[in-house]
């Protein structure tokens, strides 16, 4: 994320994350780059439908495309963008291959990625099948991707 962080800066941009599945992994390999400071605003992990209620996401979206869809992580994304006045949100939902006893619905291998561009008021959203065997590295994929898309967008 050094060069994510290095484009924010030069550009004067902001960035917030509302992430699930990840689990702050996002903002985490953000916070890891000096100079940080400068570009995060906020970041929320909202694992349960709850909080993700409490932070803007819609009640209906969730009941209607599932917690997890694209739907919900644009919602994801343009909410925390919109909290924190950020000039991008990220939004990520999914399943880091588990099966989850509170929403049994859904592939448990798929996650949702939104990038919300406040300034045109766009997604930028990628699905990604994650398929290593444990839990941090297919976080790390996530975050390899989410970065390539990043960098492609500023």
């Amino acid at each position: 994320m050094e060069e994510v962080v290095e484009r924010l800066r030069k550009l004067n941009k902001t960035i917030s994350t509302m992430e699930s599945c990840t689990g702050g992994a996002v903002v985490n390999a953000i916070t890891n780059i000096e100079g940080a400071s400068d570009v995060i605003k906020f970041s929320a992990v909202t694992y349960s439908n709850e909080f993700k209620v409490k932070m803007g996401v819609s009640e209906e979206i969730i009941n209607k495309y599932t917690v997890y869809s694209m739907k919900v992580a644009e919602e994801m994304s343009k909410n925390i963008s919109l909290y924190t006045n950020s000039d991008y949100g990220i939004g990520i939902t999914g399943k880091l291959n588990r099966i989850d006893k509170n929403n049994l619905y859904g592939d448990d291998c798929v996650v949702y990625v939104s990038i919300y561009i406040k300034e045109s008021d766009e997604f930028d959203n990628f699905i990604l099948k994650v398929t290593e065997s444990n839990r941090v590295d297919n976080k790390n994929l996530i975050i390899k991707r989410l970065e390539e898309k990043l960098l492609l967008l500023m």
